[in-house]
């Protein structure tokens, strides 16, 4: 298991971002701003670097990484941000961005974010 979080908060604007199969992920310790557009979740330990072909899981429901931006592993490690783009693409168009296939599902308070 490279990185394990529980999510504690859905910011009042992340589900405009969800509509657009979007997620922004920040961990508790972000300002009220940035929490505000974000599901939030506890703060982690990146162990391993997040990679094509890794796994993320969201409560019950499991995704494939397409692909993983240049920064994306930083600002995960660093403030535990990044942005999930639920569109299967084989580039991320941001350097913050990780790509995943799969559909994105209900996300709740409470349930686990694993990545392995």
């Amino acid at each position: 298991m490279k990185y394990k979080v529980k999510i504690v908060k859905l910011g009042e604007l992340c589900k405009e971002f969800i509509v657009e199969k979007m997620v922004i992920l920040f961990d508790e310790e972000a300002p009220e701003e940035l929490q505000e557009i974000s599901v939030v979740h506890t703060k982690g330990e990146l162990k391993e670097e997040v990679e094509k072909g890794d796994k993320i899981r969201i409560g019950e429901k499991e995704y494939t990484v397409t692909a993983v931006g240049d920064e994306a592993n930083k600002t995960l490690k660093e403030l535990g941000h990044c942005t999930l783009k639920f569109n299967g693409g084989n580039e991320a168009d941001l350097p913050g961005v990780i790509n995943l296939d799969g559909e994105l599902g209900d996300i709740k308070v409470g349930e686990d974010l694993i990545i392995c």
